[in-house]
């Protein structure tokens, strides 16, 4: 793409943005019938009418509103690509504000900034832990780190662990109950409930094949908590879902049993995420990356405690 193209998409962006002739001139210091005249030829290349003009304001035409989210795409593409090149040799420096859960963050995000910190020594990382659901771009973080499907897909993200849920439950438990054998059959037993944000936590969701069940599930015992739920699962009180980031060493142990291993269900993979795509600082992407190397480690420290 030559300078003329990238100019010329430069200025018609500049243009919509202002809604004015005489304020585009202004801007790029010229005159208002310079102004005319470049888009006039641009039209004229084009063979379309890409502005409404009135004596005050202009308004995009249906063709210009394509031609203004195509060129300001590509503008933006270039800006990340020389973003990307120019930044590539950068040392991470400056503030980082990152968020993760409650238990997860303390345990294991906290530890691992400590080791960022180490390498890094020019960045501060500010790392706010809660449970809540955030919205990163009206709370300022850089980063956002969570378990399950990401909260909006708009957002930037990297999936730094594969992280599979079943269902499970103490041997004792099991042979005081009995075991499920069908997902209607979990309507019988005592399932305890981990409360998460406005999730549907006491609806669980199987699948074998192509068959998928939706099963409302009850107990007496709920927590906000999954330490909490787990403990209680571990003491025989009921069936629980929990993820194998949390589970797999009590599964390795026999302390916990699958239960309908047959059957599948979401997954809560370990992701990053982040406002934007575009210009990530030296910083963002370095942690990023120190999350991607770490976490396998960590989840293999994990499941031998």
């Amino acid at each position: 793409m030559n300078n003329d193209i990238v100019s010329e998409l430069s200025f018609f962006v500049l243009l919509a943005k202002l809604g004015s002739l005489s304020a585009t001139a202004r801007e790029l210091g010229i005159t208002p019938p310079a102004v005319t005249k470049r888009l006039m030829l641009m039209e004229q290349r084009l063979g379309v009418r890409l502005l409404n003009r009135t004596t005050r304001r202009v308004s995009l035409t249906s063709e210009g509103e394509t031609y203004l989210t195509q060129a300001a795409r590509i503008l933006g593409d270039i800006r990340d690509m020389e973003e990307s090149v120019s930044s590539s040799r950068a040392a991470p420096k400056g503030l980082l504000r990152v968020n993760a859960t409650l238990g997860f963050g303390r345990t294991t995000i906290a530890p691992l900034v400590s080791a960022f910190a180490r390498r890094y020594p020019d960045v501060e990382v500010q790392l706010q832990l809660t449970d809540r659901a955030i919205n990163l771009v009206e709370d300022a973080y850089d980063l956002g780190i969570r378990f399950g499907e990401l909260p909006d897909t708009r957002l930037g993200a990297r999936k730094i662990l594969s992280n599979q849920r079943f269902l499970c439950a103490s041997p004792a438990y099991l042979k005081r109950r009995g075991t499920p054998h069908l997902p209607q059959d979990l309507a019988q037993h005592s399932c305890i409930l981990h409360r998460q944000n406005n999730d549907t936590y006491s609806t669980w969701k199987l699948q074998k094949g192509r068959k998928a069940e939706t099963v409302k599930v009850h107990g007496s015992l709920s927590s906000n908590d999954g330490d909490v739920v787990l403990g209680w699962a571990l003491d025989g009180h009921g069936i629980l879902l929990r993820s194998e980031w949390d589970a797999a060493k009590y599964l390795d142990s026999g302390r916990l049993q699958v239960v309908l291993a047959d059957y599948t269900l979401p997954s809560a993979d370990l992701y990053v995420y982040y406002p934007s795509r575009q210009q990530q600082p030296a910083r963002v992407r370095a942690f990023i990356d120190f999350l991607a190397e770490s976490m396998p480690a960590a989840a293999n420290k994990r499941h031998r405690i």
